[in-house]
């Protein structure tokens, strides 16, 4: 007799050990129609696995949303497998489930996305055969036996510990598989082969390349439909296209991920940094500012040297060895500790628009969103242990400033201690418990992220959400009590006795580099009038009315507005089509009639055309637009 514990708390007996199907059936046909899996006792596995003992179940269905990443598993041996028929040289390797699809790495000869066709036929062949789907279990030796002629599969089976392995069947295509996977091939409706590239065996540029083949699958051919759309849309908004459209900045071979800007390209730059500024100012910041090179043996106190070296760049300078900082934290450490410190200076918040140096892959890099030289919006805050939580209260706050002003919402994480950190276990669990009550005071709801603190300390990971609902991972929050301690820091506390001060890590744009890419896309280039690279475009309608166009314009840079003449020998629909192409959120045309007048004639983003302003009202509403950072494209009612 087996006794099940549904998630509703109903128990249901069986007289002998049901399969995950059978107890869907038990049910009704159309719940067993839609499983793909099931959870027993928390742990997730095929639905045909017979349930020998007493146990809580829980049925995974096509509506719950781990049913997709399942799916989506499955869907990636479909393709698997398609390729095996077509290229019978082929040789796989791995084939995971990523965010919104999956991929497969395999050694083959190239293919471009013109082969998807025909791969893409043959996956609804496999798909159509409805192939059922099974697990397999054999020894290690069994199975280095069966991947004799397979080297990748063979090398990840000689990677695991001795004991039982699986293997998934579905018709002639075996593959090495934890699981667990849909019933059948069926479940496979709707899919889409998306892109391919290169990537090294095992992340190792010393290793093969093999091809890397992208996908996704979805239970309903809606859905699909509606992420292909979202993929078109994110394309108009590819930050890399609109960023050289617009002459914002640019990437060249003499410096490999690190990134060019132009002078249009500083103009968003600066007004995005004169905002951090004028916010870090109000919530009670300094600005400082640290060298970039620093000696080996800073890194080493730091435990950069031990924790981080792989991803640093190094220099010898008068026989000594030095590295570019990858981090700015160590240099704010020698600034707090160059002065005597009271407790009642605390808390002090040392802020930084640091430049940083990270070797990153060059297969990796990816506009601005994956660069090797980019600068960070750091800041440092050196406070007593009692301060913790009104600290992070008030950095949550000024990340969901900043944030509303850019249209951004955003969730948060708690990543606790990873396996590669430095620190005891007391102080491990001080800093987690500080973060946490921060986070609970604060009122927002949060997800814990285990082990993917960074090594000196747990860290609050701020999420914002863009226009397109894609999620980008920008602040952190991190609370350390290390590196005070390896850099001797102190205060002077009530007792006249030095005390060790606790201090927090913290960005709220993350890489500006990186957020500049975001608001590209974003915005889809139509930065708002306060961020726009050229506010105002003057067009004189004929060429007799430049010389007064250049007279308004002096006026309006006078203001302070960014400007631009047009004064070509162009046709005013070809003037006004090329201003609207590079997104200038007002257009003044200027003819006789508003000359005469001293009025504008203005046409926004939106569409809309104002006539009949006065230059007064004109600079009033602009200014009162850019000075509250507004967002709204429609700026004349």
């Amino acid at each position: 007799m087996v006794n099940i514990t549904f998630p509703d708390g109903i128990q249901k007996s069986y007289e002998k050990p049901p399969t995950g199907l059978e107890v869907a059936q038990g049910i009704s046909e159309g719940l067993a129609r839609n499983c793909v899996a099931m959870e027993v006792n928390g742990q997730r596995v095929d639905l045909n696995t017979p349930i020998d003992e007493d146990a809580d179940l829980r049925l995974i269905t096509t509506r719950d949303p781990e049913a997709l990443e399942i799916m989506r598993h499955t869907a990636a041996h479909v393709m698997a497998q398609a390729i095996l028929r077509l290229y019978k040289n082929a040789r796989l390797t791995i084939g995971p489930v990523v965010e919104d699809g999956f991929y497969y790495d395999i050694d083959m000869a190239p293919i471009s996305e013109d082969d998807f066709p025909r791969i893409e036929a043959e996956m609804k062949k496999i798909v159509s055969e409805k192939t059922p789907i099974r697990r397999r279990e054999v020894s290690k030796v069994e199975a280095k036996q069966f991947y004799l002629t397979e080297p990748y599969k063979l090398e990840m089976v000689s990677d695991l510990p001795d004991g039982t392995i699986s293997f998934y069947e579905q018709g002639e295509f075996t593959d090495l598989c934890r699981g667990p996977h849909v019933p059948h091939t069926g479940f496979v409706r709707a899919f889409k082969l998306l892109k391919t590239s290169g990537a090294y065996w095992r992340a190792d540029q010393n290793r093969e390349q093999l091809q890397r083949i992208y996908g996704t699958a979805f239970f309903d051919k809606k859905d699909l439909k509606q992420y292909l759309h979202f993929l078109e849309e994110a394309k108009k908004r590819n930050h890399r296209k609109l960023g050289e459209a617009l002459d914002l900045f640019s990437f060249h071979d003499e410096a490999p991920g690190m990134p060019f800007f132009h002078a249009r390209g500083m103009v968003v730059w600066n007004a995005i940094l004169d905002y951090w500024r004028e916010e870090h100012r109000n919530a009670g910041y300094v600005e400082t500012k640290t060298p970039i090179i620093l000696r080996k043996e800073l890194w080493e106190q730091s435990g950069h040297w031990e924790n981080y070296r792989e991803n640093m760049y190094f220099t010898d300078i008068d026989e000594a060895e030095y590295a570019v900082k990858p981090m700015n934290c160590p240099g704010g450490m020698l600034i707090y500790g160059s002065t005597r410190h009271s407790y009642r200076e605390l808390p002090i918040r040392a802020a930084e628009i640091g430049l940083v140096h990270r070797h990153e892959l060059s297969g990796v890099l990816s506009g601005l969103f994956r660069v090797r030289a980019f600068h960070q919006d750091d800041a440092h805050i050196f406070m007593t242990q009692e301060m913790i939580e009104t600290e992070i209260v008030d950095v949550l706050r000024l990340v969901e400033r900043m944030y509303a002003t850019f249209g951004l919402g955003f969730h948060l994480e708690l990543s606790t201690r990873p396996e590669k950190s430095i620190g005891t276990d007391e102080a491990w669990e001080m800093a987690t418990d500080g973060l946490r009550a921060g986070l609970d005071a604060y009122g927002m709801a949060y997800q814990i992220n285990e082990g993917d603190g960074a090594f000196y300390g747990p860290k609050i990971d701020v999420h914002i959400k863009d226009a397109l609902n894609r999620t980008w991972q920008c602040g952190t929050i991190q609370l350390d009590m290390s590196l005070p301690d390896r850099f001797d820091l102190g205060y002077i506390g009530p007792d006249n006795e030095k005390h060790r001060p606790v201090m927090i890590h913290r960005t709220v744009l993350g890489s500006i580099e990186r957020f500049l890419g975001i608001l590209i896309e974003h915005f889809a280039g139509k930065f708002p009038l306060w961020l726009a690279p050229v506010q105002v475009a003057l067009l004189p309608i004929n060429d007799d009315l430049a010389p007064y166009a250049e007279e308004v314009n002096a006026k309006f840079r006078a203001a302070g507005l960014r400007t631009a003449v047009d004064s070509r020998t162009e046709s005013l629909n070809r003037k006004v089509r090329e201003a609207q192409l590079a997104n200038v959120p007002l257009i003044l045309t200027i003819g006789a009639k508003e000359k005469e007048a001293g009025t504008l004639a203005v046409r926004t983003l939106d569409g809309k055309v104002t006539h009949g302003l006065t230059r007064e009202a004109f600079l009033n509403r602009v200014f009162d637009h850019a000075t509250h950072r507004r967002l709204e494209l429609a700026i004349f009612p």
